[in-house]
């Protein structure tokens, strides 16, 4: 491919629900620029984008991929990202790394709730954007239908600058509101025709609505446009670039994906209506000055770039994917990450075609490449010269709050479980892997429970190695309501050195919740000497690990050893150790002992329609709603406090409930005592378990 400059480049990322049409429309770009000779289908699994075993087997993206292709002396990298909410991490690192948008909205089924996600994260990033609409071809899609939502949800800035021409309910051409001629297609060529009787009053709406945003422009305009002047095509053109790259119209066009009509007429909008890099801005911290760095796409500037997305896959390798933000990498240069503080050589420069890498000789400021075996490189390092240190702000990612407890098939195979998930982890930034050492389980996380199966299928296809997955242990805790008084004696005699350990001891809630225990000792006379204070301590910090009641950790008691007795010979500190668990056990038990389970803070943001609903299933959950907020966009924030072990299952139940429009977070916040059906369950599981162990026996 040949080596582009930043006014030739378009970094155009392609969002909407998943399911609109994103892949296929990327694979009939690909085709029509030339890329390939055939186009792809999704469902046949052998598009460009789509390349992952996991993405074809499904037939729907899971991860994002570049597609580079050349246009009118333009390379625009499209970036195609996953509709599906469960793989918004791969959205958000495609955004972070894009210029403009194409919102894919799927002709038939019109605006879905992925399309309004888009179109947030577009706002969020300022990002100018194009609504493009699919599945022209199927009988009931019906572009009007599609602008007029999209005008009453984000009002007059939506500018349809094509119109479509249907004869006997088939989409055989199009209207350029712009030149305001009719277009046909006659097999892959397009041909002048006449603007149908029936489109053209409202081809004079459209074309009113766009010679306003011309106008709006500057006065100058605006006094031409009142007296009545019209303006040239090439000043239209310019004026709707302006408007375009600052947000001010969102351009609406339409096509069939399969049938390549409308695709020509996008790519050819894309190049001359959406911002090269030089466009946009972008600043880093300067670190050896602690200056503000703008490096805003500059060719001249000191290079820079960072990582956008890492690529970890067992066939073809590790790749880092970059944005060029100053000045030109080329092939064997030196870089500096600024974040590892290590330098490395880049031998090769690539650019991706899906799973495909070209070899570039350099890449200019406001490209996207790839550098091949970065090994410190992580998604989200800023990499730079040694010379002038550049830092970039990392782009925000969401946080993964669903998650399941996953078990190795085969014990064999942890350590291959560990580094296949490490690697994971580095590609695919919502996935957490934590060791919950308080209930022995190790605990992966993800965005819902789609992901997490995905990660599974992946380790087993990809890694060949198996996880079980299952519900998670949740971390009760033990502690107690009263006070006891309890002695044991550890008495035993065999040949030579018996062993001999007395305790009295009283046992109290220390009040604290933070701690196991508190131990102190009022022992008087020296009925139990100094020497076997530690042993008892070493005895409770034992008997905490493991409740009595339920086997969870016990917190909050205080231990007081009053007295005891000892034998000359006989004492060691293995027997007042044993003593003291024993006396542990049986003051814990006379003591009220009761279960706590954690309770977390949640927020749950919903549109204010689904409040009821959440509200009520909050109930079903033993959650406790503190309190309503209001929230931008008609939304509300629902504030509860629930038990952790409602939360199980609550992505996929708040998704089915609210159609995907609900979002929720969560963090610790206490322990409390949990209800007497909880309690009893938990302890009738202990004793069963401790019946089949010693059955096992």
């Amino acid at each position: 491919m040949k080596v582009y400059t930043t006014d030739k480049i378009r970094n155009v990322v392609l969002l909407g629900h998943g399911g609109s049409g994103k892949t296929s429309l990327a694979e009939a770009m690909a085709y029509l620029s030339g890329i390939t000779s055939r186009m792809g289908k999704v469902a046949d699994g052998n598009t460009i984008s789509d390349y992952g075993k996991e993405e074809q087997k499904r037939g729907f993206s899971i991860s994002t991929s570049v597609i580079p292709i050349e246009w009118e002396g333009c390379k625009i990298n499209i970036i195609d990202t996953p509709g599906y909410f469960d793989f918004v991490g791969e959205v958000e690192e495609a955004v972070s790394a894009a210029g403009a948008a194409v919102i894919v909205v799927n002709g038939k089924s019109g605006i879905e709730v992925g399309t309004q996600k888009a179109w947030e994260l577009c706002e969020k990033y300022k990002l100018p954007r194009f609504v493009y609409v699919s599945n022209m071809d199927v009988d009931n899609a019906s572009f009007r239908q599609v602008v007029e939502d999209m005008t009453n949800l984000y009002g007059k800035k939506m500018a349809p600058f094509n119109l479509p021409i249907r004869e006997s309910e088939k989409f055989v051409g199009y209207i350029n509101v712009i030149t305001e001629s009719g277009n046909r297609w006659q097999g892959k060529d397009v041909v002048p025709c006449d603007v149908p009787e029936y489109s053209k009053a409202n081809l004079q709406i459209c074309r009113d609505t766009l010679m306003e945003a011309v106008a709006e422009t500057s006065e100058e305009m605006m006094d031409r446009y009142f007296s009545g002047e019209t303006f040239s095509e090439a000043e239209i053109r310019a004026a709707l670039r302006t408007n375009v790259c600052d947000c001010d119209i969102f351009p609406m066009t339409m096509g069939s994906n399969t049938l390549c009509q409308g695709v020509y007429t996008l790519l050819d909008d894309i190049v001359k209506y959406m911002p090269s890099p030089e466009n946009r801005k972008v600043a880093g911290i300067q670190m050896k000055t602690n200056e503000i760095y703008n490096a805003d796409y500059d060719f001249a500037k000191a290079k820079s770039a960072y990582i956008w997305k890492t690529i970890v896959d067992p066939f073809i390798g590790k790749y880092s994917l970059i944005k060029v933000n100053s000045g030109v990498l080329k092939t064997d240069d030196t870089i500096y990450n600024v974040d590892k503080d290590i330098e490395e050589k880049i031998g090769k420069l690539y650019v991706l075609q899906g799973n495909k890498p070209l070899e570039v000789p350099e890449l200019h400021a406001g490209d996207i490449g790839a550098l091949a075996k970065l090994t410190a490189a992580r998604t989200g390092n800023s990499l730079s010269t040694k010379a002038t240190p550049i830092k970039f702000g990392k782009f925000e990612i969401s946080t993964p709050y669903t998650y399941m407890r996953y078990k190795p098939k085969n014990k064999g195979d942890v350590d291959k479980i560990s580094q296949a998930l490490q690697k994971i982890t580095h590609e695919d930034l919502t996935i957490r892997v934590v060791n919950d050492s308080d209930n022995r389980q190790m605990l992966l996380y993800g965005m819902g429970d789609q992901h997490l199966e995905i990660v599974a299928s992946r380790l087993l296809n990809e890694y060949k190695v198996e996880v079980e997955l299952a519900r998670p242990k949740v971390a009760y805790r033990e502690t107690i309501k009263k006070q006891s008084d309890v002695e044991y004696k550890y008495k035993k005699q065999s040949g030579g050195h018996g062993q001999y350990g007395h305790v009295k001891m009283r046992f109290s809630p220390s009040g604290d919740l933070g701690q196991p225990f508190v131990f102190e000792q009022e022992v008087v006379g020296g009925a139990v000497p100094k020497n076997y204070f530690p042993a008892v301590e070493k005895g409770l910090q034992e008997s905490v690990l493991k409740g009595p009641m339920a086997a969870y950790p016990v917190v909050g008691v205080k231990a007081v050893l009053y007295d005891g007795s000892y034998h000359p010979v006989d004492s060691s500190e293995q027997a007042f150790k044993i003593a003291t668990i024993q006396a542990f056990k049986k003051g814990f038990m006379e003591a009220q002992p009761v279960l706590l389970e954690p309770i977390a803070s949640l927020k749950v943001t919903v549109p204010d329609s689904y409040t009821g609903d959440v509200m009520g299933d909050l109930n079903k959950r033993r959650g406790r709603v503190l309190g309503m907020n209001p929230a931008p966009g008609g939304k509300q924030v629902i504030e509860a406090d629930i038990p952790m072990s409602s939360l199980y299952g609550y992505c996929t139940e708040l998704r089915s409930m609210t159609g995907g429009r609900g979002e929720y977070a969560y963090e610790f916040a206490r322990y409390e005592q949990a209800p007497s059906d909880v309690q009893e369950r938990e302890v009738a599981d202990r004793a069963a378990k401790v019946a089949e162990n010693s059955g096992e026996d």
